[in-house]
């Protein structure tokens, strides 16, 4: 099923608005507090776009990401009870309850490490709030987490090229069921 290769192209043509920066700065806030689809599809066609402004988008990427961080750790510290449902009805709250013992156990290791699970960050940063996590490490180990990640993919998308633009395109729906497969996995080890 060929699902994957139209949000590929609706994220090249996202890539090559005016507005793009703006849009993956945006993206990436929303998705570390409620927004479920992660800044890497906008980011990498970005750098195949413009791999001389590659680093950049990679630290716009970061800092979105760490400040929509800081919201997803208010909502957790201050409206949780109004964010339950949503993670009852998204059927994250098992995921959430796993998170939250996380914290009990490794504290601000796991905001460093959610930067490179497939579980949603917004999950992490919710459960940090709620969990009361000092905020300066919480903010501090967001964009080193987050950074690394994101400097990573921009790394390997950088590095490869045009050849990695064309083997992406040619793969893209097969590496997104791969993703989905992984992530579907994760959570079932996981829980």
């Amino acid at each position: 099923m060929r699902i994957f290769s139209p949000l590929y192209d609706r994220a090249l043509r996202w890539a090559a608005h005016r507005h793009a920066v703006p849009y993956l700065g945006g993206l990436s806030f929303a998705e570390a507090s409620f927004f479920p689809v992660p800044p890497d599809v906008m980011l990498a066609p970005m750098v195949l776009a413009r791999r001389d402004r590659a680093w950049f988008f990679a630290t716009v990427a970061t800092l979105g990401s760490a400040f929509g961080g800081i919201l997803g750790y208010v909502i957790g510290m201050f409206f949780f009870d109004a964010v339950e449902p949503l993670l009852h009805q998204w059927g994250y709250w098992d995921t959430y309850l796993q998170v939250r013992d996380w914290f009990s156990e490794w504290g601000i290791w796991m905001v460093f490490l959610a930067g490179f699970t497939p579980i949603p960050y917004k999950v992490f940063t919710i459960a940090a709030g709620t969990a009361a996590m000092s905020f300066v490490p919480f903010v501090f180990a967001s964009i080193i987490g987050r950074g690394a990640r994101f400097f990573l993919v921009t790394a390997l998308i950088h590095r490869g090229g045009d050849k990695m633009q064309a083997a992406l395109r040619r793969h893209i729906d097969t590496l997104g069921w791969i993703c989905v497969v992984l992530a579907v996995a994760a959570y079932f080890y996981l829980r």
